[in-house]
C-alpha cells in the first residue's frame, strides 16, 4: 500500500468513526429525552390528581414510591449488558415512569411558573455542560471519581435528612448537589464518548449500542437531579 493509499484509508476510517460517533450520541440523547418526557407525564398525571397523589403521599406506600426507583436503577446498572437491547430500553422508561410517580409531589409543593423556570434553567445548563464535556480535550476523569465520592456522600446525607427534616440542611444539600450532577454532566458525556469508541472495537456496535443506554441513564439522573434540587432552592428563596 502507497503512503497517499494508507493516508485515504485512514481518513476514511476517520469518517466512519466520526458518523458512528455521531449516530451513537443522537441515539444516547434521543433515549434520554424520551424518558424525560415519560417521566414529566408521569408526573403531571398524578401530580395534578389530587385524589391520587393523597393515595400515594398520604400512606405508607410514598416510602415504595421514594425508594423503588433507586433500588431499581442499581439493580438495573448491573445487569444491562446481561439483557436485550430491546429489553434494557423497555427498562429504562419503566423506571422513567417510576421515577415520575416520585416526583409528582412537586406539582402540589411549586408554581407551574417555578417548575418552568427551574426546567429551562437546567436545560440551558445541561446543554451547555453536556456540549463541553463531548468537546473538551481535557481528561475529565480525575474530576469524575471526586464527583461521584460526592454524591455517594450526599445520597447517604439525604437520606439521613428524610427522618431529620432539617431545612437548612436540605438547602445545604440542593445547593452542593446541583453543582455535583452539573460537573457529572460533563464527566459522564465524556465518558459516554470515550466508552463507544473503546465498545465499538473491542465488544461491537450491539455492546456498544447498550452501553449507550446506561449513558442515557447517566444523563437522564444527572438532568432529574438538577432540576429538583434547583427547583427546591427556588423554592427556599420564595419562602
Amino acid at each position: 500500500m502507497t503512503e497517499s493509499q494508507f493516508a485515504r484509508t485512514a481518513t476514511a476510517a476517520n469518517i466512519d468513526i466520526d458518523a458512528g460517533l455521531r449516530a451513537h450520541m443522537t441515539k444516547v440523547y434521543g433515549l434520554m429525552a424520551v424518558a424525560m418526557i415519560i417521566t414529566g407525564a408521569v408526573a403531571y398525571a398524578v401530580g395534578t390528581s389530587p385524589t391520587l397523589l393523597m393515595a400515594i403521599f398520604a400512606t405508607p406506600l410514598k416510602w415504595v414510591v421514594m425508594f423503588a426507583p433507586l433500588v431499581v436503577v442499581f439493580i438495573f446498572g448491573s445487569k444491562i449488558m446481561s439483557m436485550k437491547y430491546e429489553t434494557a430500553q423497555l427498562v429504562f422508561w419503566a423506571f422513567a415512569a417510576l421515577v415520575g410517580l416520585s416526583i409528582s409531589y412537586i406539582f402540589a409543593i411549586y408554581t407551574g411558573i417555578e417548575i418552568g423556570q427551574a426546567f429551562f434553567s437546567t436545560a440551558v445548563a445541561f446543554a451547555a455542560l453536556s456540549l463541553y464535556g463531548y468537546t473538551t480535550k481535557r481528561n475529565l476523569g480525575p474530576l469524575g471519581s471526586f464527583l461521584i465520592i460526592g454524591v455517594v456522600g450526599l445520597i447517604v446525607v439525604s437520606i439521613i435528612n428524610i427522618f431529620m427534616a432539617n431545612e437548612g440542611l436540605s438547602i445545604a444539600i440542593s445547593a452542593i448537589g446541583v453543582l455535583l450532577f452539573a460537573g457529572l454532566t460533563a464527566y459522564d458525556t465524556q465518558n459516554i464518548k470515550n466508552t463507544y469508541l473503546q465498545l465499538r472495537v473491542a465488544q461491537g456496535e450491539e455492546f456498544a449500542a447498550k452501553a449507550g443506554i446506561m449513558g442515557a441513564l447517566q444523563l437522564y439522573l444527572n438532568f432529574l437531579n438538577m432540576f429538583i434540587m434547583l427547583l427546591h432552592l427556588m423554592g427556599a428563596m420564595r419562602e
